[in-house]
């Protein structure tokens, strides 16, 4: 799904949630939820979207409607080897619009 699909979706009320996943190295990747499914975001070439920071996503999503917005960070033991499986990670619901 790219942005134009994402525009589409969320304006007809069809995306329950965005979620900006934080890696490791500085690096931002955006999913939208709907119907219980991730639907990651990518550029119009078909790459991942890759963002900087949180205000880049605020940036890039300012024309969509406001929808739930959650900062999603995995946690460094679920990467480790031997270590059951988990989900550990740590889910921040952040402001959709910037407070600046």
């Amino acid at each position: 799904m790219n942005l134009n699909d994402l525009s589409t979706h969320a304006q007809a009320g069809r995306v329950d949630e965005l979620n900006l996943i934080s890696l490791e190295g500085g690096i931002y990747l955006l999913e939208a939820r709907m119907e219980g499914r991730a639907h990651p975001i990518l550029t119009d070439q078909g790459s991942t979207l890759n963002l900087r920071s949180i205000e880049h996503a605020r940036d890039v999503l300012q024309e969509m409607p406001a929808l739930p917005f959650f900062l999603v960070h995995s946690s460094v033991h679920d990467e480790m080897c031997g270590m059951p499986s988990a989900d550990n990670s740590l889910r921040v619901p952040i402001a959709f619009r910037s407070g600046w």
